[in-house]
């Protein structure tokens, strides 16, 4: 399969990646890294990086402008994107051939060519996998840059190597990644330094988040408290993991209103969550799913759904 991608890498000219709407470390990390790899190895060819910039993520890295003339007779690459929904830039479809590389479960198996591995941590582990095929099979090589974002998003998706989905092989890599020269403390600055505003609804999350006698959480951030302490609904979504260290916690949710749904954001210590994400127009991993509910009352049907996956 790595070989077919590459094959199929090196017989394009013109190649256009894509990731999921509402960007995370990996989302970068496996898109723009790619991208990188690409133009290292193969110095003639047009890589472009699609999609909406998350400005939280103004220190990994930004995407391009992506004209629909750009998308004649294209390679498309989709990384880190489950389903077509997800993808951010439909224009997707215009490409004349698909590969999605993905660690999510393959619900939606869309594309001509599928590299699905639900194993990884992230997809920055698989381009990681990508590279070192292409280095025994076609002499690739990696730079500083490449690592750099490569391990910003290995260590996203894994909570800095905290979650179940951490493997020896993800070690191994990030190991290997770190011999390069980029400053670790910079991007762990870039990643997880906070304004005040966010660590005061931080404070509004400890203060105000409700648990049951099973441990089930929940918080409710409505737009009137994101409008009080200036925070925007991605910058919100930061704070999901926050309930972890709660003693007892063993699942939780926060439903987070933006302009035009509210988002659910779905975690849990044990218990899986993603078919409750799936219910709610969402998906994702067994521990860590998110979905959407128009209502502040479909977000009463989520808790009990949660508290019935815990019983």
């Amino acid at each position: 399969m790595k070989r077919q991608i590459i094959d199929t890498i090196e017989s394009y000219e013109k190649i256009i990646i894509h990731r999921h709407v509402r960007p995370d470390p990996d989302a970068y990390g496996s898109q723009i890294g790619l991208k990188e790899l690409i133009e290292l190895n193969y110095p003639t060819k047009k890589v472009l990086a699609a999609g909406s910039h998350e400005h939280t993520l103004d220190f990994l890295a930004r995407p391009d402008e992506v004209t629909d003339e750009d998308f004649q007779d294209a390679l498309i690459i989709v990384t880190d994107t489950a389903n077509t929904d997800r993808i951010d830039d439909s224009r997707y479809n215009l490409g004349s051939y698909v590969i999605k590389i993905d660690h999510h479960p393959n619900d939606d198996a869309y594309g001509d060519l599928l590299w699905v591995d639900t194993n990884a941590s992230s997809v920055s582990e698989l381009i990681c996998e990508l590279f070192e095929e292409g280095q025994s099979y076609k002499g690739w090589k990696m730079n500083d840059s490449i690592a750099r974002i490569l391990f910003a998003g290995i260590v996203g998706d894994t909570g800095r190597f905290m979650f179940q989905s951490t493997t020896l092989q993800t070690m191994t890599f990030a190991g290997k990644l770190l011999s390069y020269g980029f400053d670790r403390t910079e991007l762990f600055n870039g990643m997880y330094e906070v304004d005040r505003n966010l660590l005061q609804l931080k404070g509004y999350v400890y203060a105000n988040f409700q648990m049951d006698e099973n441990g089930v959480g929940f918080v409710k951030l409505t737009r009137e408290i994101l409008r009080k302490y200036d925070v925007a609904e991605s910058e919100a979504s930061l704070l999901v993991s926050a309930l972890a260290d709660v003693k007892g916690m063993k699942c939780w949710v926060f439903f987070i209103e933006d302009a035009d749904a509210i988002r659910v954001r779905l975690r849990s210590k044990g218990p899986v969550i993603n078919g409750i994400a799936k219910k709610y127009n969402g998906g994702g991993h067994p521990l860590a799913s998110g979905a959407t509910v128009s209502t502040w009352e479909e977000t009463e049907l989520v808790i009990e759904d949660l508290k019935k996956a815990v019983i």
